[in-house]
């Protein structure tokens, strides 16, 4: 047999093999990915899982709604009422003022430091006395913050009408402010305090309790819950809803002239209506935010606690009113 007989043998004979292995591997290819029996679990080729149909075949899942957050088990609202909206804060509850309905609630019932949501009540306390607010109140040292070492514009052996204390305690959480309202009132600051709690109780909130006047301890607690009734409450007092919404107020302490602003920086801006508010910050409670407001002629309070970062409470209101507009088809 000549040399060139022999190669010619041995290609067919390659060629035939290989077209063996190839209709071979073609057959087990085939059945590998077409069995579910062989495919292993959760791997995946491509963008599709072995064993799963094709995607132009697969039927596609019904979408689920699932609640941002859950009201525990014992609460009297309904547990579908917060899951329409979604917010940062750890706390949050948002309700309308007329019929109660809560359209949200995050943690509403756990027991947390309010901060100088505190003022509110500081306010409400300060009002009730019927004391003239034209009354000069001196800043003592005793105003001054030993605990957490804040600083004040207001210096101690300076004097304002007992208005413009309450005034800047409201709009701009003037600390010291807070404090000497407390301290010039019948019996002083035990009484005063004695009087807040008494005010707590009154209204039904149970889950609160107050140690100072201004906030500056981890000791004032409150619930968002208990603080919505805190915020109707005050928006029965029309100086606490003049006060608190104030954008800008100047005080004048001899020849000086100090410019507040208003620690909401909602206040002023066209698109939101603001009825009463209140902010507050230590470290303790996280960026605090409450406030009465009308959307669209519908009286809602929210409570935003605990949030991070200066700017997430009121993102959050934000939120809540554009997803309730959404939600309405506006």
């Amino acid at each position: 047999m000549t040399s060139s007989l022999r190669h010619a043998l041995w290609v067919r004979r390659i060629s035939g093999c290989l077209a063996a292995v190839w209709l071979a591997l073609a057959s087990l290819n085939s059945s590998f990915f077409s069995s579910p029996a062989h495919a292993a679990p959760g791997v995946a080729f491509g963008a599709q899982s072995v064993g799963s149909t094709p995607s132009s075949a697969r039927p596609v899942p019904p979408v689920r709604h699932v609640p941002a957050q859950r009201l525990p088990s014992n609460s009297s609202h309904p547990p579908e009422a917060q899951s329409r909206l979604a917010v940062r804060s750890k706390i949050a509850l948002v309700e309308d003022a007329k019929t109660s309905e809560v359209l949200l609630a995050k943690k509403a019932e756990q027991v947390v430091p309010i901060a100088s949501i505190t003022k509110l009540m500081t306010a409400m306390v300060a009002l009730d006395a019927n004391l003239p607010p034209e009354d000069m109140l001196t800043i003592s040292d005793e105003d001054c913050d030993p605990v957490m070492g804040t600083t004040s514009r207001l210096r101690v052996g300076w004097s304002l009408s007992r208005a413009d204390m309450l005034h800047v305690a409201l709009m701009s959480s003037e600390n010291r402010a807070a404090a000497a309202l407390s301290r010039y009132y019948p019996g002083g600051r035990p009484a005063f305090i004695q009087a807040m709690n008494a005010r707590a109780a009154e209204l039904g909130m149970s889950n609160t309790h107050f140690v100072n006047p201004n906030g500056l301890t981890s000791e004032n607690v409150s619930t968002a819950f208990d603080l919505v009734k805190l915020v109707q409450a005050a928006y029965q007092y029309p100086l606490i809803r003049e006060y608190s919404t104030d954008r800008y107020y100047n005080v004048q302490i001899g020849r000086r002239i100090l410019p507040y602003v208003n620690t909401n920086r909602l206040i002023g801006r066209p698109d939101w209506d603001i009825e009463v508010q209140k902010t507050g910050f230590i470290s303790e409670s996280g960026e605090c935010l409450v406030m009465r407001v009308s959307l669209d002629g519908r009286p809602l309070i929210m409570i935003f606690l605990d949030s991070y970062g200066k700017l997430t409470r009121f993102a959050d209101a934000r939120r809540v009113r554009m997803q309730l507009a959404l939600a309405q088809g506006k």
